[in-house]
């Protein structure tokens, strides 16, 4: 009951301090879109981009993480700088963008809703509900008045009358799964959501909810110096069930663009990386040999004649091997966008992939994700 009362209170502090209708049908893994030949070698264009499905979406192959816009990766970029990129966005062709109460508090959905009022025909956004940090400590709240709070509080910072794509950023133990697809359902009966989709949640979860109102995507970290998803069951899982994967930090937050040295800083309060083992000096220099290898991937891979960036052929990469899977890197770069959805024009063959992937599995990552025994370590694979 104690603790009952604290979470009541330590949200309410958060909400004080941080100041149509659908109908979902289940669809099998035959509904994921597949790039067409004809888009192989193409200069890009609106058209010559390829789409995925994410439910019932048809969405760029590739999104934009849009978070780093506004929080978590130093401070937040002026805004009226990110508006001009979020209309480049449009104007390039991109389709798919995320992003979360949680980020600011509220600033990026805002930021969104704003740049983005005037492209709601064919623009899908996906937000997420869930996830908060009052005081500084995470805590996961998935009831259904959380929800039912959070959904019209979303609605509002994004300037729309319905959710596109609304995910739980976490899964909360304390609200069995049931619980929360059962609210989800409810929302779209109500108009206020057109689907649903679970974050970082393993297999049992992704089962459960599936039983109950099926998840239309499942969004997760994936890249190619983060392949858990491969081995632990969900890539197989999804696909099977018909999920689609948004693979969030698919650069490995920044390090796959190839710029980072041993040598690179991050803000020690305003950037989380700072804080991640995976970002450390040691990781970092060790961790080169993956750029190395992508670099010489790239050597012989070219997109509108010119050479392919490491970037690319990371992106590529992901795209490649499974036909569900939607990458959304993060920039607050505007010559960074057309580079990283240029990067779903790029191929690789059967056999080029196998021999990748060979050489992946040879590598060695140094550095975990999140610190073991962290907040944000325990709040993944529930």
């Amino acid at each position: 009951m104690q603790q009952d009362s604290i979470k009541k209170h330590s949200r309410r502090e958060f909400l004080k301090t941080s100041a149509a209708l659908a109908t979902m049908a289940f669809f099998g893994a035959q509904a994921f879109a597949k790039e067409s030949d004809s888009t192989k070698g193409a200069k890009m264009t609106k058209t010559a981009i390829p789409q995925r499905k994410i439910g019932h979406f048809s969405v760029s192959a590739i999104g934009l993480g849009c978070m780093g816009m506004s929080a978590n990766h130093g401070p937040a970029r002026d805004k009226k700088q990110m508006i001009k990129l979020l209309h480049k966005a449009v104007d390039l062709g991109y389709t798919f963008f995320d992003t979360a109460e949680v980020y600011g508090p509220h600033t990026n959905e805002e930021l969104l809703g704003e740049a983005l009022k005037g492209y709601k025909d064919g623009i899908i956004i996906n937000t997420k509900f869930g996830f908060y940090y009052p005081f500084g400590k995470q805590q996961l709240d998935s009831s259904r008045k959380s929800i039912m709070r959070a959904v019209d509080g979303s609605l509002k910072r994004l300037q729309r009358d319905c959710i596109d794509l609304y995910t739980q950023h976490r899964v909360d133990i304390d609200t069995p799964i049931e619980e929360v697809a059962q609210t989800m359902k409810d929302l779209v009966k109500m108009g206020k959501i057109k689907a649903w989709a679970l974050g970082e949640a393993g297999v049992k979860t992704i089962q459960r909810a599936h039983k109950v109102f099926a998840p239309v995507a499942m969004q997760s970290q994936y890249s190619m110096a983060f392949r858990d998803l491969e081995q632990n069951g969900i890539m197989n899982l999804c696909e099977k069930l018909g999920i689609a994967i948004v693979a969030y930090s698919p650069l490995d937050r920044g390090f796959l663009g190839g710029d980072f040295t041993k040598d690179t800083k991050f803000h020690p309060t305003l950037d989380f990386r700072a804080s991640m083992p995976r970002y450390t000096k040691k990781a970092l220099e060790a961790n080169q040999s993956v750029i190395e290898f992508i670099k010489k991937v790239a050597e012989n891979k070219s997109i509108n004649g010119k050479k392919a960036t490491i970037a690319q052929v990371s992106l590529a990469w992901i795209l490649s091997n499974k036909s569900f899977v939607i990458p959304i890197p993060e920039t607050t770069k505007i010559h960074r966008l057309e580079e990283n959805l240029n990067a779903s024009l790029l191929t690789f063959s059967p056999s080029e992939l196998a021999d990748i992937n060979k050489e992946l599995s040879k590598l060695v990552i140094v550095g975990d994700r999140y610190a073991p025994g962290s907040d944000a370590a325990k709040s993944v694979g529930l």
